[in-house]
């Protein structure tokens, strides 16, 4: 699904965005190593080359609102709003008040401004559907089934990427609303919660 245009967009936002930044100090020297590595909390920086996939399967564009559900550590949410510059905005969803905390304010200090921020999920609901729609959303948990309230926030024309039951799926809704679906390979993740 990438583009040559989008794999230099990727790798730029990977130069912009150091992965250091985003980990515990005591990790901070692995942030080289294309592997996950523990953020806290049963949770996990996923290992770059993963990332890099999803980024290119989600094509993030200029000026797009885009979601990030598990957000973590920060480091997809910085990511994505180097993606879409300074027109675009962020919201990134992260369970673990804690690692939200964290999160929010390794994307404070290296995004800066209001365009990029980590909300903590709220208790039953999956994603941010008070902005939604979104252009774009992220998911870095897996999840069992195609989560169809992830589904529901997407826009007409907007693109999804969520692992699922072990595949990597690219979800579309066209003009119409109607879903397509594509599998990208096998990973995996943490569980969606």
């Amino acid at each position: 699904m990438s583009t040559p245009s989008t794999s230099s967009a990727v790798r730029e936002a990977f130069a912009a965005v150091p992965r250091a930044a985003f980990l515990p100090e005591a990790q901070q020297r692995f942030a080289g190593q294309d592997q996950p590595l523990d953020i806290g909390g049963g949770q996990t920086s996923s290992q770059p080359t993963t990332v890099f996939n999803m980024l290119e399967l989600l094509d993030a564009r200029p000026g797009m609102h885009v979601l990030d559900v598990g957000a973590g550590s920060g480091w997809t949410t910085a990511l994505l709003a180097h993606l879409i510059g300074p027109d675009g905005r962020v919201v990134g969803v992260e369970l673990d008040p804690r690692l939200a905390a964290w999160g929010g304010r390794n994307v404070s200090v290296v995004v800066g401004g209001d365009r990029a921020r980590i909300e903590t999920a709220q208790p039953g609901v999956l994603g941010w559907p008070a902005e939604a729609p979104y252009d774009r959303i992220l998911v870095s948990a897996m999840a069992k089934k195609l989560p169809e309230a992830l589904v529901e926030q997407l826009a007409p024309g907007g693109v999804m990427v969520a692992p699922v039951k072990g595949q990597m799926l690219r979800v579309t809704k066209d003009s119409d609303g109607a879903t397509h679906v594509s599998k990208h390979g096998l990973y995996r993740f943490v569980p969606l919660r």
